[in-house]
C-alpha cells in the first residue's frame, strides 16, 4: 500500500487515515441524521429507499449493511427479510453503532446483529450473504480495492452488492451550484448545527476525491464482480452501483 492516501484534500500517512476518519464520525454521529435531513433537503431517504427497493432482497435473505451508520438501509432490510432473515449492521465507528442501536429500537425494528469491522478486513466467512450493501461508506475507505474484494468474498454465488455513493454530474451549472453549496454552505450548516466546521468540510472534500461513475464501476469488475451497472440519482450527484457475483 501507498505510504500516503488523501484525507480531503490533504495527503497524510495511510496509518492514519482510519484514525482520521474515526475522529470525523465521532464528531458527529450524534446529529448525523439531523445534519443528513437538513443537508440534502430529505433527499437522503430517497436514494437510500431506492437502493433497498432495487435490491431484489426477499424475506429470508441474509444481508451485511457495511458502514450502516444510525441504520436507515437496516432497518428498510430487516423489514423485507423478516424473522427468518438476518441482516447484520456493520460499521468501523463504536460511536454510529450506538446511534444505529437506538434509532432501529425508535422504529420498533429487532433482530439486526451489529458488528464493529473494517471493511477491508471483514469477520465473515466466505459466500455467507445474498446481498452486500454500502451507502455513502465507501469514499471513506483507506483501501477501497481491498475493501470490494472482501465484499466479493463474503458474498454467495449470485449476490448482489449495492453501492450507494456521491459521484460526479455532466451538468457544468450544476456542479458549480454543487460546489459553491459544499465548500460554503454545507460546512456553515455543520458548524451551526453540529458545532464541527471541520467535518463537514472533510465530507465535502471527500466526495471530490472519490471515484467517479466509470471508474468505480472499473474497480467492481477487477475486485471479481461478473456484472456491474449504476443508476444516477439527482443529475449524478449520488450514484448507485449494482453489482453481481
Amino acid at each position: 500500500m501507498d505510504k500516503t492516501t488523501h484525507f480531503g484534500f490533504k495527503d497524510v500517512a495511510t496509518d492514519d487515515k482510519q484514525k482520521l476518519v474515526r475522529g470525523v464520525f465521532d464528531s458527529v454521529s450524534n446529529k448525523y441524521d439531523l445534519m443528513n435531513d437538513v443537508l440534502s433537503f430529505g433527499a437522503h431517504r430517497l436514494w437510500k429507499s431506492y437502493t433497498t427497493k432495487s435490491s431484489n432482497v426477499k424475506a429470508g435473505d441474509t444481508v451485511l449493511d457495511i458502514a450502516g451508520g444510525t441504520g436507515d438501509l437496516a432497518i428498510e432490510f430487516k423489514k423485507i427479510t423478516g424473522k427468518n432473515g438476518q441482516v447484520v449492521l456493520s460499521d468501523i465507528n463504536s460511536s454510529m453503532l450506538e446511534e444505529g442501536r437506538k434509532n432501529l429500537i425508535n422504529n420498533g425494528i429487532f433482530g439486526v446483529d451489529f458488528v464493529q469491522s473494517n471493511a477491508e478486513l471483514l469477520p465473515f466467512k466466505s459466500d455467507s450473504f445474498d446481498c452486500v450493501s454500502i451507502a455513502f461508506g465507501l469514499r471513506n475507505v483507506t483501501n477501497k480495492d481491498l475493501a470490494l474484494k472482501e465484499m466479493f468474498r463474503v458474498l454467495k454465488p449470485g449476490g448482489s452488492l449495492l453501492i450507494l455513493e456521491f459521484s460526479k454530474t455532466d451538468s457544468e451549472l450544476l456542479k458549480k451550484l454543487y460546489d459553491f453549496y459544499s465548500f460554503n454552505v454545507m460546512p456553515k450548516l455543520g458548524e451551526l448545527i453540529a458545532d464541527d466546521e471541520d467535518s463537514y468540510r472533510y465530507l465535502a472534500e471527500s466526495i471530490r476525491k472519490h471515484p467517479d461513475q466509470e471508474k468505480l464501476k472499473d474497480m467492481v469488475l477487477d475486485a471479481g464482480f461478473s456484472f456491474c451497472e449504476y443508476h444516477n440519482l439527482s443529475g449524478g450527484i449520488v450514484a448507485l452501483h449494482k453489482c453481481i457475483k
